[in-house]
């Protein structure tokens, strides 16, 4: 058995809504490169695979059937309007500005432009906007993002493998009858639904992406059996605005959502310090079987996305601490997910690549240099100087238990969810 099953082909890269877009596949390029370069594909402990798109039966477990329906409809028309040329060209600036003329390079296809050629039923369901622009063969690009995900959690239900990563993964916007946010399905979602499916009675959804994880929440909303952590920067200044600590879930599931709402400019220690005075105590008392999680890179400050000062290694720690749940609480079944981060150079490649070693129990060195290959190829495509260190190896925070200060707006964040969520786990929102 294997440790570690790893997702990737260069097909993962046709997710592409086209230049200029911050969900650029060159992120995914770049960190498979460096994951390369540091030798982690040369170990005897990782199995790389590759998936096809999934079947409208596996993606309608989480989403509804006319919203698939339209998905193939509106990435089969683009693709019949623009042409062979476009297509091989992944939506290129000359292929659409030939054939649908300047107005949908200004609207990168938005409302108007795919209104008038595609019909309002695309609108309606979220595409054709600046975050979600179609593009040739976007279903199947999208289904096989959500195959991944949900290759990799089968896997670790079944015992193939203890550790599942796809960084590729992790579109958590995604609505059960909507695009949303760079995301068309929900794949952290139906790699859960598949567990479910296949016998899990709990699983933990733990989401560190700096935006609100809104889509799986929605989806599990009223449903018990599944925890939807998520730390993130508060709604109220960041896409989506959702995510208040008083949203716990629905009747029947009340305490199974639980949301962090970190101020502007949280930095790694404040970062880490609520990370873990709500992720271990809750999860110890949900019990999972399984965790899932979305380790979305766009906590860090250079990021032009969200506004949390979250280092590379801070975001190491934070992985590290999940990982530990899992063998702690499940045996080690832990299914890993990219999701968002738009420094596409300096700061996404070097997130997942520390995300793949820890899955694979060898954590990079942060004080060797990176490889000179890699940024070489970095500064070739993109122009740009890589990074030469990974950052800051580990973080100095202090815990809970050190007590609560109410001048710390991080610390009042943190203790509003203690109190929303905790007594209804029979937890003290006050002690560690």
């Amino acid at each position: 058995m294997s440790l570690v099953r790893l997702i990737w082909s260069d097909e993962l890269l046709e997710y592409d809504f086209g230049r200029g877009h911050p969900m650029s596949p060159a992120r995914l390029d770049l960190t498979m490169r460096l994951v390369e370069a540091l030798g982690l594909l040369a170990s005897p402990e990782l199995e790389v695979v590759g998936v096809d798109p999934a079947p409208d039966a596996v993606i309608e477990t989480v989403h509804d059937r006319d919203y698939v329906a339209a998905i193939r409809r509106a990435s089969e028309a683009v693709g019949h309007r623009l042409g062979t040329e476009a297509i091989e060209h992944r939506l290129g600036t000359e292929a659409i500005e030939h054939r649908l003329g300047t107005e949908a390079i200004e609207h990168r296809l938005g409302t108007e432009a795919i209104e008038h050629r595609l019909g309002p039923e695309a609108v309606e369901h979220g595409l054709g906007t600046d975050d979600d622009p179609v593009f040739p063969h976007m279903h199947e690009a999208a289904a096989r993002l959500l195959a991944g995900s949900v290759d990799v959690a089968q896997a670790v239900w079944a015992g193939r493998v203890q550790h599942g990563v796809n960084i590729a993964g992790g579109m958590h916007h995604a609505q059960r009858g909507a695009a949303s946010g760079f995301c068309i399905y929900n794949d952290a979602a139906a790699a859960i639904q598949s567990l479910l499916d296949a016998g899990a009675e709990r699983v933990a959804y733990v989401d560190l992406d700096a935006h609100h994880g809104d889509g799986v929440e929605a989806i599990f909303w009223d449903d018990p059996r599944v925890l939807t952590l998520s730390v993130h920067q508060d709604g109220r200044t960041l896409y989506p605005g959702t995510g208040a600590p008083s949203d716990v879930g629905g009747p029947r599931a009340e305490g199974t959502a639980v949301n962090v709402a970190l101020p502007p400019r949280t930095g790694s220690a404040a970062w880490l310090r609520a990370v873990d005075a709500i992720l271990p105590p809750v999860l110890r008392a949900f019990r999972p079987q399984v965790v899932v999680s979305q380790h979305g890179a766009d906590a860090h400050r250079r990021d032009p996305l969200s506004d949390l000062c979250v280092g590379v290694g801070a975001q190491r720690q934070g992985a590290a601490l999940v990982h530990a749940l899992a063998h702690e609480l499940c045996d080690g079944r832990w299914v890993a997910l990219g999701g968002g981060g738009y420094a596409v150079v300096d700061v996404v490649p070097l997130v997942w690549a520390s995300l793949v070693a820890e899955a694979l129990h060898c954590p990079l060195d942060f004080s060797q240099p990176l490889p000179e290959g890699w940024r070489d190829h970095v500064g070739n495509v993109s122009g740009l100087d890589a990074a030469r260190f990974l950052g800051v190896d580990r973080v100095e925070w202090k815990r809970w238990s050190s007590g609560y200060d109410p001048a710390d707006d991080a610390d009042r964040a943190v203790l509003a969810t203690r109190r929303h969520v905790f007594p209804l786990w029979g937890l003290d929102p006050l002690r560690a």
